[in-house]
């Protein structure tokens, strides 16, 4: 060990002292319970857009319209995809699974999710129906996902009481982003550039 770092450890021991630090209590009393019927779904929309994804509010019936609206030439789907949501659109089903060459190409993806959270603005996939694998949402450059009024929760710790752990979970909080380089926010870097979250039952 050079002199100079012996130097500088030694000092770091001396200000820390031999004691062992008093516990931190640290607050747990989290609302972990479910929320009763659907969340915030108005802070869930204002969140999402602070995130610079778009939002699109409609009733069950406006779905496939504002999906249609949306995609500009083929979507790719999981295979359980409800079909009234892309009535009239090019589509390519993932079944059996596409190559990412497929993937790359085309315009868009819609897919459903697990959940909502208010609070952070996040959507959550965890596999399940309607969401396909998850290269699904990271390869193509534009991701349609509807979610339903009724799978908004208010909190994070409400989210994850309702989650799987065992299930492939991805947090979804707007487009890829970055900005790690001269903190210059870079869109599309790891995932999607581009985000259309269709709220469908809760108005408008």
């Amino acid at each position: 060990m050079s002199d100079a770092r012996a130097v500088v450890l030694g000092r770091i021991r001396a200000a820390l002292g031999t004691d062992t630090p008093a516990a931190v209590p640290v607050p747990r009393d989290y609302e972990r319970q479910p929320s009763t019927g659907s969340g915030d779904v108005e802070r869930f929309a204002e969140t999402v857009a602070d995130y610079r994804a778009q939002v699109h509010r409609v009733r069950p019936d406006e779905a496939a319209t504002t999906i249609g609206a949306l995609v500009s030439g083929i979507a790719v789907m999981p295979a359980d995809l409800p079909p009234d949501w892309v009535s009239g659109i090019r589509t390519v089903v993932d079944e059996p699974p596409v190559g990412l060459d497929v993937l790359d190409s085309v315009d868009a993806v819609v897919t459903g999710c697990a959940l909502g959270i208010a609070a952070t603005g996040t959507i959550v996939l965890d596999a399940g129906a309607a969401q396909g694998r998850r290269a699904l949402t990271l390869v193509p450059d534009h991701h349609i996902c509807v979610i339903r009024a009724d799978q908004i929760v208010d909190t994070v710790p409400q989210a994850f009481a309702a989650l799987d752990p065992s299930r492939p979970l991805t947090f979804i909080s707007g487009p890829s982003a970055t900005s790690d380089i001269e903190l210059q926010r870079v869109e599309g870097v790891h995932g999607p550039r581009t985000l259309d979250v269709v709220i469908v039952g809760a108005g408008r």
